[in-house]
């Protein structure tokens, strides 16, 4: 199931996460959708990418530590091979294949979907009017710049203040002020200890030379301090890549981000193209390694906690917010897809049947994705 998400799962952290709730939530029913909106507010608060982050939370859901590795790898290996078999294409014959007519068939499609699984999940996570409202300026925020951690942030301390007035200093759970501040040091700051841990080993890179083992830890500090956009992946790369090491120039590292956009899977697998052009086979795996470790080890940690909390009624309504705040996300990054991809009537008709496929029939994400690049595949 996460090798075919991982290879069908083309549009960005929305269209995954959305084809993920139409299967495992609609489809297999594996988690109700309040369960899936809890990973997928948690996920949004920690760092790296929030759609392969869904994906361990549910491996590790259903079975534990096994499941949360092979859910992970299992989603992100596709992209990563498909990734690494282009790279070996843009050494070999220095440019990149020509899929332009597939992508732009693709992504009125993912539109499609994206809009499909707001529609769903909007049902439970905006069930409210506090909730809807918070929805709304979340969605109101984004649209005129504020980052995605801030606007998640912003919509938790929203609902969780909204509850407490509604309660009027309600007793506190297990969880609660009290609980929190008795809970002792290792309960508490897990998670942020993680991320410094990290963090401080990929300090570290900056006194050792060129080579696999920096490749490694400059990945390493991306994938533990990264939130947002691919747009902010960018900046990362932009910086360590070409400003600090000149191990890559402007125009490679356009190329690198433009192959992770147009191949299945996170954005970041983009760090597989980078670590191929600098250091071959062994240079795309260490990359690949270095990015997506810390999502693994955040989820780890922060798995185990996410029932405890959902006792705390305060914490359960800012989790509540968050999850309202994320789907704001997921249908302001719909709509800016939209009207970036919906440009003549051919992607107006590819959109408007995609869309009936998936609400009036409920037809598979994976088939509409599939006639959408086989439209595009004759358009050319």
């Amino acid at each position: 199931m996460f090798l075919k998400l991982g290879t069908i799962a083309f549009g960005g952290p929305a269209a995954h996460l959305a084809m993920m709730e139409e299967e495992f939530v609609r489809r297999r029913q594996w988690l109700t959708q309040a369960e899936f909106l809890d990973r997928l507010a948690t996920a949004n608060l920690i760092p790296g990418p929030s759609s392969t982050e869904v994906a361990i939370f549910v491996g590790h859901l259903k079975r534990g530590w096994r499941g949360l590795i092979v859910a992970g790898c299992c989603f992100l290996i596709p992209a990563s091979l498909i990734v690494l078999a282009i790279a070996w294409t843009y050494v070999r014959f220095g440019s990149l294949p020509k899929v332009d007519g597939v992508l732009s068939a693709i992504k009125p499609a993912v539109v499609a979907i994206v809009i499909q699984a707001v529609v769903k999940l909007g049902r439970t996570g905006v069930r409210t009017i506090p909730l809807l409202a918070i929805a709304v300026v979340a969605a109101a925020l984004s649209v005129f710049g504020y980052g995605p951690v801030l606007v998640l942030v912003l919509a938790g301390l929203a609902s969780a203040a909204a509850w407490a007035i509604e309660n009027r200093g309600p007793r506190m759970g297990s969880w609660g002020t009290t609980g929190l501040l008795n809970a002792g040091p290792l309960k508490i700051v897990g998670i942020p200890k993680v991320v410094a841990g990290v963090m401080a080993v990929a300090a570290v890179g900056a006194a050792i030379p060129v080579g696999l083992v920096r490749l490694f830890l400059t990945f390493l500090k991306i994938g533990s301090v990264m939130f947002g956009s691919g747009m902010v992946l960018l900046a990362f790369l932009q910086t360590e890549f070409v400003e600090r090491l000149h191990w890559l120039t402007e125009k490679q590292l356009l190329d690198a981000v433009a192959v992770g956009q147009f191949t299945p899977g996170p954005l970041s697998a983009t760090a597989t193209f980078i670590g191929y052009l600098v250091a071959g086979w062994l240079g795309a795996v260490v990359a690949t390694v270095g990015i997506f470790l810390p999502g693994f080890v955040l989820v780890a940690v922060s798995g185990p906690f996410l029932p405890r909390l959902r006792r705390s009624p305060v914490v359960a309504a800012a989790l509540d917010g968050v999850a309202a705040g994320s789907l704001a996300l997921m249908a302001v990054v719909a709509w800016q897809l939209g009207k970036a991809s919906i440009v003549n009537w051919t992607m107006l008709l590819v959109f408007g049947a995609s869309l009936i496929a998936l609400l009036r029939f409920r037809v598979n994400s994976a088939w509409v994705i599939a006639a959408a690049a086989g439209i595009g595949f004759m358009l050319r």
